[in-house]
């Protein structure tokens, strides 16, 4: 994979191709011009590794067909003109030379500024290039699969090209998952590593420091079905993804702090196992001699640390959580730690391919989700409903991806069940209720791994 290029730019011919000819219809009615280029950027599915990308760990997603497509043309003046094919998503202006994000509102425009701005900061531009910009996209929102994340690696490509700029697909990845923070969310950098690095017909291993990813090849006899289970769920509206985070934090301080370790200067659990030379199992272990099961007030940590209540809400909260009094630091380190580990077998089995592989991995993901729903607690009614239904209709694994509280889950499907799989489903959870039956078209597909971001030119 040649991750140190920049993403690839292709030509093709619109008028052939019915989705780009329609949006470029759209603009010209929108804008009264042309596009001068296109920019996709994939939506993307976890196959497992879930909450782990923050704390350092590895992460095996693969991109899907869904994706964020934007039509660009771009402009001497400093004006950003953003419009959305869909209604409900409103036109937005802004001047390139002052971008505001507001992070209390994460509304759809913000997360494309996140990216217009890292292109900016990167390469301290004085007087970006303005543009025009209408937006098509096929990646359901709030769903687990990465829809702001696509929107704004999509932006960040697009701010390159306007301003005749250049980066490989790794440094894009890591600007994106930076500049995605303006909005509030402390994510790790799995959605936009596999958006620029993804390679059609391969899932990825995702590492992080350095970023890397590395081909996966999933069991020929097996199908990646996703449901979503009709929940949304904003990340950058709630607060409960960044006080897993915050949770993850505050368990790698005590742990390290227990070990002797300087503390102040360890984030993630992932740097106190490098810290301390030790296996996955051992830092269980450890877990279960130095956390306790019940949740810690924020006095027990600022004793534990020896430091002040001021102190640990102004160095190691976020903004967002500083207000967070009590936070349960066992369940969360157990779930790193042992999810980290199922995503090393996830791939040693695929490497292996033993004849039992199908339902080797499917344990695995099945065990993913148990843990997220017991120790990480970031499922729902619903996602446990949806992968209870998809195990009974055949999936020999299934779990919830993405953020969770909503969203979508990921069965693995024997290719000779997928059929009768997707019928069952049907029935049992969308045919039962009528809101879900009106999404069921865009909310059950098998999916293959897709490719990643790129421009098109007219041919």
């Amino acid at each position: 994979m040649a991750s140190g290029h920049s993403p690839p730019t292709v030509c093709i011919q619109v008028a052939e191709n019915e989705r780009f000819l329609k949006l470029k219809e759209m603009f010209i009615s929108k804008f009264g011009s042309h596009p001068k280029f296109y920019v996709r950027a994939p939506g993307r599915v976890n196959l497992i590794g879930e909450h782990i990308d923050y704390c350092g760990y590895a992460v095996l997603p693969m991109a899907i067909e869904q994706d964020i497509l934007a039509a660009v043309e771009p402009l001497k003046m400093q004006i950003i003109q953003l419009a959305n094919t869909n209604p409900l998503y409103l036109d937005f202006t802004a001047n390139a030379d002052n971008i505001q994000i507001e992070k209390t509102k994460p509304l759809w425009h913000n997360y494309f500024l996140c990216g217009l701005k890292g292109i900016q900061e990167r390469f301290s531009l004085g007087g970006p290039h303005g543009m025009k910009c209408l937006i098509e996209g096929t990646v359901p929102p709030s769903a687990g699969l990465s829809s702001s994340s696509a929107l704004v690696c999509c932006a960040g490509l697009v701010g390159l090209n306007v301003n005749g700029l250049t980066l490989s697909k790794v440094e894009l990845a890591e600007l994106c998952a930076k500049s995605e923070r303006y909005i509030g969310t402390e994510g790790g950098g799995m959605d936009q590593s596999i958006a620029f690095l993804a390679e059609k017909g391969t899932a990825k291993l995702i590492e992080f420091s350095p970023l890397r990813a590395t081909d996966v090849k999933l069991p020929a006899g097996a199908v990646f079905v996703i449901a979503n289970s009709c929940v949304e769920m904003n990340k950058a509206a709630t607060s409960h993804f960044n006080i897993r985070v915050m949770e993850c934090r505050l368990a790698a301080k005590l742990i390290a702090k227990s070990q002797g370790l300087d503390w102040t200067n360890l984030w993630k659990l992932g740097d106190v196992q490098i810290k301390l030379g030790a296996s996955l199992e051992e830092m269980l272990t450890l877990v279960e001699k130095t956390l306790h099961p019940e949740p810690y007030s924020s006095e027990e940590i600022c004793k534990s640390l020896g430091i002040n209540l001021e102190g640990l809400r102004s160095t190691i909260l976020s903004q967002n959580t500083r207000d967070v009094c009590s936070f349960k630091l066992y369940q969360r380190a157990e779930h790193v730690y042992s999810e980290a580990s199922r995503v090393m077998r996830f791939k040693k089995v695929c490497d292996e391919a033993p004849a039992d592989a199908v339902q080797l991995l499917g344990d695995l993901m099945n065990q993913s989700h148990v843990s997220c729903r017991d120790m990480y607690e970031c499922s729902c009614p619903e996602l446990d409903q949806l992968v209870d239904i998809c195990l009974k209709s055949g999936a020999s694994g299934s779990r919830l991806t993405g953020a969770g509280w909503g969203g979508c889950t990921v069965s693995m499907v024997p290719a000779d069940k997928l059929t009768g799989f997707l019928a069952s489903v049907q029935d049992a959870y969308y045919k039962a209720d009528n809101q879900r039956l009106g999404l069921q078209n865009r909310s059950l597909f098998a999916t293959k791994p897709g490719g990643g971001a790129m421009v098109f030119l007219e041919a």
